[in-house]
């Protein structure tokens, strides 16, 4: 049986259950949290309060449980919400504070070059016919930071029907989107047949672009093939060989910048690894062509950083790191920019290879999937 108790003050209550472990809340998280019609907006729950308009002293007068939820009382309002049982447990709060640096939350799942029989495909007309294989296709993209679309048209701009598919494309100073061909004189070492180390882009960029498209339009030349390596699993790899160079690459700043063009002059200052204050993973930046002079880690630490910078770069060009594959004509793939890094294999003049690339935003491919398992929860119902 569920019970409810109240502290002395008021300030906190104690939910316990016999099947699980007790869960205290703050009077004024609940307040804050309560989702009538006066303080959350019934048609898109955003609030209609202020933090200013909740009294300082708000405190519980009375607390009970019935139906599966709890009725609280507020003073010196003396206003009553409800809460249900099921939302407070999965909003719970009361727990140890985290002490590891570079977690990851159960959604995410690292990888090494054994995610190639996993890595998640889907057809271009099923992705975009039916939500069931959209939503399943996003929920690899969201778990793995990588995905595969085949059978798409091949035709320039086809990207764009990508990017509509769950958001809209980022434009930047290469346009809405960019071409990747052997060009003469090119302003980027994109567009040459060089073969390119594993890397994230423009982190040069404030924010940088989360989500990045290519999309294969010709493919013939020899070589050319496109690898993708899980910057998580680098980093994660690095802190379990040599927990002090990682640490160092989370505490101090890297600088990037890119002015290869007239009239652009793009710069920025994060982490090579960026942690949350919680210590939870978040971001990889690492892109040997746009890093700048590092200055910022002190004269003692600078031997250090550099030893953790060649360590990772070793480990990212590690062979058993890198899922490999060879687009042709109408495929594309889709990286989370944050996290999965690139790379593409030196290719000959022979033949042509033509990739058409984009960005997007990672907030949209989210609300696109949450959207859709909303919606087969609802029917399942």
């Amino acid at each position: 049986m569920t019970d409810v108790t109240i502290n002395t003050g008021g300030s906190v209550i104690c939910l316990v259950s016999g099947a699980g472990a007790p869960m205290r809340f703050h009077a004024v998280w609940l307040r804050d949290n309560a989702w009538d019609g006066e303080t959350r907006s019934p048609g898109n729950g955003q609030r209609l309060i202020t933090i200013n308009s909740l009294p300082a002293d708000v405190r519980i007068a009375s607390a009970s449980i019935s139906g599966g939820k709890l009725s609280v009382t507020f003073a010196p309002e003396n206003k009553t919400a409800d809460y249900d049982l099921g939302w407070l447990a999965r909003h719970a709060y009361d727990r140890p504070a985290r002490s590891v640096r570079g977690w990851t939350p159960d959604s995410i799942e690292t990888w090494d070059k054994g995610l190639t029989p996993k890595l998640p495909r889907a057809a271009f007309n099923e992705v975009k016919t039916r939500p069931g294989a959209l939503r399943d296709w996003l929920a690899g993209v969201a778990r793995y930071g990588v995905g595969v679309l085949t059978g798409g048209p091949v035709k320039p701009e086809a990207l764009l029907e990508v990017a509509a598919l769950f958001g809209y494309v980022r434009e930047t100073n290469y346009g809405r989107y960019f071409e990747v061909r052997t060009e003469v004189n090119p302003t980027n070492l994109a567009y040459t047949g060089l073969g390119l180390q594993a890397h994230t882009d423009n982190p040069y960029r404030d924010p940088v672009p989360t989500l990045q498209i290519l999309y294969c339009l010709e493919n013939s030349a020899e070589g050319g093939e496109n690898m993708v390596v899980d910057g998580f699993a680098a980093a994660l790899r690095l802190k379990a060989e040599n927990p002090a160079w990682f640490d160092v690459l989370t505490k101090y700043c890297a600088n990037f910048e890119y002015a290869g063009e007239k009239g652009v002059r793009l710069t920025s200052r994060r982490p090579m690894i960026e942690l949350a204050p919680d210590g939870e993973l978040i971001a990889v930046r690492f892109n040997n062509r746009s890093t700048a002079a590092i200055t910022d880690v002190p004269f003692e630490d600078m031997a250090t950083y550099y030893a953790a910078y060649r360590r990772l770069a070793q480990i990212i060009d590690d062979e058993t790191m890198e899922v490999t594959f060879k687009l042709s004509p109408g495929e594309c793939f889709i990286v989370d920019n944050t996290r999965v890094m690139h790379a593409r294999k030196g290719y000959s003049g022979a033949g042509s290879r033509w990739l058409q690339g984009c960005y997007a935003d990672k907030d949209g491919l989210l609300s696109k999937l949450a959207s859709l398992e909303a919606e087969t929860l609802e029917a399942a119902q």
